[in-house]
């Protein structure tokens, strides 16, 4: 069992915001500037840089994706914050 991920996200209110993102990631957008200029968390400014993080750090949807999902792609994540676009990077 993983113990800890590195990710990148996008934060953004809407949900068709997200999907859009996802579809210009899928036409070979990189995260990073999609991210500088979509993202409404203070992440954005990084890339959407969230660095190394624990299991049970983040909101439980964003950790289940986290811990779960499959890296290196896109995921749609609903939370408390609004829509995140995430890229788990690796997990150790």
């Amino acid at each position: 069992m993983a113990r800890t991920a590195a990710a990148l996200h996008i934060l953004v209110k809407h949900k068709e915001q997200a999907e859009d993102i996802i579809k210009q990631l899928k036409k070979g957008a990189k995260f990073q500037t999609l991210a500088k200029k979509y993202s409404t968390c203070p992440s954005g400014k990084k890339g959407g840089d969230l660095g190394e993080f624990r299991k049970g750090q983040m909101v439980p949807q964003f950790d289940k994706v986290c811990f779960s999902g499959e890296v290196l792609t896109p995921h749609l994540v609903k939370t408390k914050f609004g829509w995140h676009v995430v890229k788990v990077l690796y997990r150790t």
